[in-house]
């Protein structure tokens, strides 16, 4: 392994093909044997540095089609987070499942998991079959992992049966020294960036890209007015960007003057602290409150002279859903993900049905969403937002980050890569982002 980083950071890349793949690496883990180690404890309260561990694991066999990345850096995802405390079950369930799909899958089935669904790095070997990419490319990997053997994911790739999320619902993630991917994963590495800040866009960059902007998604145009729950995290903050980009109207949605100012930075103007506003959607566990409902849609119309979103940017899920089904416009559309605060939503449907709202349900992205979404970040459209960095023994305290929301965008981890501040090669590009590039760091 040192041999490889050795290479890596000399850019002697070319001498990758001739080094030997490990037969086993560093990887961020979580064991099967523990699944029950948080039972009866609260959500809140379940500790990710508990449960995972920094294991020496066996390098897994590379099948036709994939490929084996040497990591330089990953990052923290809320599906990292779900792993980690074993909610809403167990991810040994879906590795189970991907297992008996067939021989090769059967690879995945393991008493371990490796977790991570972004990274950035470069790529060591190729399976067969593979034409696009060699070892010595410089990538990043998008965590859609699909199998395309039915016909119904070739209009949209998300619609094949046995769609994926990669290091969530499969093994050999990215929060590692090495991963393995489909080869149909990789994108090529924006030139000006650090391996970190590559490594960070992925999962949420792509998942905005097609919540917000593709025709999958809300299909946002210029002038619509687009509520952003949860704006300078690590998906609203995508969000945001796409918003300003596309020529829409951003009303971000945060919860500390903190997290105002980074929506400022980005260029936002329309920003709504909900807790010194004291908004509470709840009147206690079982009971929205629809005059709360009523009070966050008049300062929404307050700020944007008298208009209702055409579009709610929905991830936080059951604490938000309700008030953001009533503020959308009239035939207006909550397009929705995740659900960080619970999966069990509750609303009024009288005003969904009778004012011709729509609700569209968005997950992650496919290839070519993705693809676009990245070229975007390569051409200095979209930026990083990266707050800040761990070495991969630190991972769990990353994750806490995350579960807690002590965080701000995204959250890094150090794989291969020594340091922060390598893999640009594209020094003067870099120079005339640099501002966005780090708007985010050290907030």
């Amino acid at each position: 392994m040192q041999e490889i980083r050795d290479a890596i950071l000399a850019e002697e890349l070319d001498a990758l093909a001739g080094l030997d793949v490990p037969d086993h690496y560093r990887g961020v883990t979580v064991h099967a044997d523990e699944v029950e180690m948080f039972a009866g404890i609260p959500t809140r309260e379940k500790d990710p540095r508990k449960s995972l561990h920094l294991d020496e694991v066996p390098t897994p066999e590379l099948g036709p089609g994939e490929a084996i990345v040497a990591v330089m850096a990953s990052a923290i995802n809320y599906n990292t987070v779900w792993t980690s405390i074993f909610e809403p079950m167990p991810t040994f369930t879906f590795l189970r499942r991907y297992g008996r799909t067939s021989e090769l899958a059967k690879r995945h089935d393991l008493p371990y998991h490796v977790v991570g669904s972004d990274l950035a790095g470069v790529v060591l070997r190729t399976g067969p079959g593979v034409t696009r990419w060699k070892p010595g490319d410089r990538v990043v990997a998008h965590c859609l992992s699909v199998e395309l053997e039915s016909p119904d994911g070739h209009d949209d790739t998300m619609l094949d049966p046995e769609q994926r999320i990669w290091g969530f619902e499969t093994n050999f993630g990215g929060l590692a020294e090495l991963a393995l991917v489909k080869a149909n994963q990789l994108l090529p590495k924006p030139a000006h960036l650090t391996w970190e800040e590559a490594a960070c866009p992925g999962l949420v960059n792509s998942t905005a890209y097609r919540q917000l902007v593709s025709r999958h998604g809300a299909g946002m145009k210029q002038g619509d007015t687009v509520l952003i729950w949860g704006a300078s995290g690590g998906l609203g903050s995508y969000a945001t960007q796409y918003a300003l980009n596309g020529g829409a109207i951003p009303v971000c949605v945060v919860s500390s003057p903190q997290k105002a100012e980074i929506c400022r930075r980005m260029g936002a103007e329309l920003i709504i602290d909900r807790s010194a506003e004291g908004y509470r959607f709840w009147k206690d566990e079982r009971t929205p409150d629809p005059q709360e409902w009523k009070r966050f849609g008049a300062r929404i119309r307050e700020l944007t002279d008298g208009e209702d979103p055409d579009i709610v940017f929905e991830h936080p899920g059951r604490e938000t859903f309700g008030a953001s089904v009533y503020v959308t416009r009239r035939g207006g559309t909550i397009v929705t993900c995740a659900s960080t605060s619970g999966y069990e939503h509750t609303y009024d449907n009288r005003y969904l049905w009778m004012n011709l709202k729509r609700i569209v349900g968005s997950h992650f992205a496919n290839y070519r969403e993705s693809y676009e979404a990245n070229r975007l970040i390569d051409k200095g459209f979209i930026h990083p937002t990266l707050s800040k960095v761990y070495p991969l023994a630190e991972t769990g305290q990353a994750a806490l980050d995350v579960h807690s929301n002590s965080h701000q965008g995204k959250v890094g981890v150090l794989a291969l890569a020594p340091r922060e501040g390598l893999g640009v090669t594209d020094p003067e590009k870099r120079e005339r982002h640099l501002e966005a590039i780090n708007r985010f760091r050290g907030v």
